[in-house]
């Protein structure tokens, strides 16, 4: 110690503190722009909330496939379903039915 009280340091004590001071660096870093850090949660939330609606319509859409399926068992068919689908896959209709091709929207 010097006569003001000040420990001068070694060399070796002095590369240990800046090795300390840059790994403390580092990580708080990582903790704020790392992939798991502060500002990835904002992209992580909005990421998530999409995925919800994603889910959402294709629970939607397999509702709708299952009540299809549910509707066309051949135990209990619905009869009118079962026309439309012959009408539709098979091209027949009766004499006096009358044909109408619609476009298929998008929507």
């Amino acid at each position: 110690m010097t006569k003001e009280g000040h420990r001068i340091a070694l060399p070796k004590e002095q590369l240990t503190q800046r090795l300390a001071l840059a790994s403390l660096l580092v990580l708080l870093g990582l903790a704020i722009a790392g992939p798991s850090g502060i500002l990835a949660w904002g992209e992580n939330s909005q990421l998530l909330e999409q995925r919800h609606d994603q889910i959402a319509t294709l629970v939607a859409e397999r509702d709708a496939l299952k009540n299809r399926v549910d509707l066309l068992h051949p135990d209990h068919a619905d009869a009118d379903l079962v026309g439309e689908e012959l009408r539709r896959n098979l091209n027949v209709v009766h004499p006096d039915e009358v044909v109408l091709t619609l476009p298929k929207s998008d929507g």
